[in-house]
């Protein structure tokens, strides 16, 4: 029989339901304007309603992989308890979804109520205090980044697996198989990103788009592309610090990114998935007119639909284990 829940009389503990595995939670929350707090041991964000009331929703906590707090949002001590008891990623972004300024990096609280592993933490720092294993291992990822890629291109519903997109790859993973330091694999990056930009804008008809990340200009199909592509990388960076963060990795011990930029490692993680799902994904949501809830969902549907979290977590185990032992 299920035990009853204990109050606050000091009877006894207050009874836990079992938790979701991480990767497997269905809710991922982008919130603004609102004010997240703790009432009868739940979380809950309240929000002004055009009629000048007060109205409450639930943030079911145990079933949420992360929640992103925009633009004129707050949150209390006690919401920040129960998220982190339910290992719950809470990130702090601009308005949108993406910084209010190109250069803002993104916050991420992990939470550290509980335990985590030591095996990946430890075999992370073995292989980045170790300088080819390191490069070997920021390999790794980007060689997943292309399989990834041409994996969900090739699907019936997305881009399109071209001739043009095998020889890009295969110059990509060359280069990246050639490369001797960081500095030429972000080259090669470079290189392989506007392959990707170019591909995509042809494909969906979004005309003269060049990347302009937090330009905020929102007048045409290529600016809200832009936009789009800001708000994309949030959800992206919010996966990948909850991978992370499941298996007790610290942010800042990142393989390709900038060495003195905290939090780096979250953008390295997410770019596994960046051309793969989150660009195929804005420009369909600009050439198609979507607002920026409706590009929100669609884009978190199909990161559950694709075992997005499963997906880094799995990677950032194989690159511990290949070069951290």
């Amino acid at each position: 029989m299920r035990p009853k829940p204990r109050g606050k009389s000091g009877r006894g503990p207050r009874y836990k339901p079992r938790q979701i595995l991480l990767s497997k939670r269905a809710n991922v929350f982008y919130l603004e304007h609102v004010r997240l707090v703790q009432r009868n041991e739940r979380v809950i964000y309240l929000s002004d309603g055009a009629d000048g009331t007060e109205r409450a929703f639930n943030v079911p906590e145990r079933n949420t992989a992360f929640v992103l707090l925009g633009k004129g949002t707050s949150i209390t001590d006690s919401a920040v308890r129960m998220l982190a008891e339910s290992n719950v990623v809470v990130g702090f972004v601009g308005n949108g979804g993406s910084p209010l300024f190109g250069a803002g990096d993104p916050v991420f609280l992990a939470p550290t109520s509980e335990y985590r592993p030591t095996e990946y933490m430890q075999a992370w720092a073995r292989l980045w205090f170790h300088e080819s294993r390191r490069l070997d291992a920021a390999k790794h990822l980007l060689r997943c980044r292309a399989r990834a890629t041409a994996k969900r291109w090739a699907d019936r519903d997305s881009v399109g697996w071209r001739e043009e997109d095998v020889s890009a790859a295969r110059a990509f993973l060359a280069n990246v198989d050639a490369a001797n330091d960081t500095a030429s694999l972000l080259g090669h990056e470079a290189l392989w990103a506007r392959h990707v930009y170019r591909r995509l804008a042809q494909h969906f008809g979004v005309d003269s788009f060049t990347r302009e990340a937090g330009a905020g200009l929102l007048d045409d199909d290529a600016a809200q592309a832009n936009s789009f592509i800001d708000h994309g990388n949030y959800i992206a960076y919010g996966y990948a610090a909850a991978s992370l963060n499941v298996l007790g990795i610290s942010f800042a011990f990142p393989l390709l990114h900038g060495k003195t930029r905290r939090g780096a490692l979250v953008f390295d993680v997410a770019d596994a998935v960046k051309d793969a799902i989150v660009l195929p994904a804005a420009f369909r949501a600009a050439a198609m007119g979507y607002s920026n809830q409706v590009f929100r969902d669609a884009l978190v549907d199909e990161c559950l639909e694709h075992g997005v979290m499963d997906m880094l977590i799995e990677t950032i185990q194989e690159i511990c284990a290949e070069f951290g032992q």
